[in-house]
């Protein structure tokens, strides 16, 4: 029974990585930029989806009731948006609290205390679950009977939504180009190991060596590598981000556009690093090792 020799691979991995040192670093840094690429979209990403997040947690829009509409309609009609699809809470405001909310940020303006409440209407204050779906539950709303008039922001939110997509979309290309990237280039950097111990693989698989036995050392160097690139890219990306947040701060930005604290999102982009940095090092070893096991 043949066992799995586990140092012997990690040794010879180790011992690949610094014969080939200039093609080690070459591949290290390059798994470094690509990672810090994907990372940074992918944060981006993040960023505009938790904007959005809040952005659906506090949306809402007016829908103003028909003057000729009894309280008790009023009521009835408020029910009516509560069973909607894609409507979460409803607050029923009356004309008397609709003017004191105005006079608030009008207190200066005198004009506007003797302001008679018929002027205003009660409104419903509606609250949207799926931004994505603002526009179609307004109009669903503005259809209901006892509607007179709406105020939605319609626009801002596909904005939003148009914005968060295109970011999404963006850095999901990117990751896929960028990991294409790294996987040449590992394979290449195998693929000169592997060359230059051609004829030592060689030997060994004409005195009985198995595939796995030749293989297991130049994956274990691929993988080594992507973990090293990894946790560079990891500690680069956090000062990166940090830099940028505080850039923000600075100049004022930070008031439209918020990141998040590196301290939420730490374990998820260093698992996420990990992961890709393991899987593009293994994978570009095991495909450039491919032809020299055939002997």
């Amino acid at each position: 029974m043949r066992r799995f020799n586990l140092g012997y691979f990690i040794k010879e991995g180790f011992t690949s990585i610094f014969s080939h040192g200039l093609m080690s670093f070459a591949a290290v840094c390059m798994i470094v930029a690509c990672l810090i690429i994907m990372g940074s979209f992918s944060l981006l990403a993040v960023n505009v989806d938790d904007m959005l997040s809040h952005l659906e947690e506090e949306n809402e829009f007016l829908a103003y009731i028909d003057e000729d509409f009894t309280p008790e309609q009023a009521r009835t009609l408020m029910e009516q948006v509560k069973q909607m699809d894609n409507v979460g809470e409803v607050k029923f405001i009356t004309r008397e609290q609709a003017k004191a909310d105005y006079l608030k940020g009008h207190e200066s303006e005198g004009l506007y205390v003797n302001m008679p409440d018929e002027v205003l209407r009660d409104r419903l204050s509606i609250h949207v679950i799926d931004l994505e779906r603002f526009s179609e539950t307004v109009e669903a709303v503005k259809a209901l009977p006892g509607v007179a008039n709406y105020q939605a922001a319609g626009k801002v939110a596909e904005g939003f939504v148009a914005v968060r997509n295109a970011v999404t979309a963006l850095a999901y290309v990117l990751i896929g180009i960028l990991a294409a990237v790294s996987l040449f280039i590992i394979s290449n950097t195998t693929r000169l190991a592997a060359f230059a111990r051609r004829e030592e693989i060689a030997i060994m698989k004409m005195c009985g060596a198995t595939d796995g036995f030749v293989r297991w050392p130049f994956i274990i160097e691929g993988l080594l590598l992507g973990l090293m690139g990894a946790l560079m890219a990891f500690f680069l990306q956090w000062g990166v981000y940090g830099a940028v947040s505080r850039a923000l701060a600075e100049n004022g930005a930070g008031a439209l556009f918020t990141l998040m604290g590196f301290g939420q999102i730490w374990k998820r982009v260093l698992t996420t690093f990990l992961a890709a940095g393991s899987i593009i090092g293994a994978l570009g070893s095991s495909f450039a090792i491919r032809k020299f096991l055939k002997v």
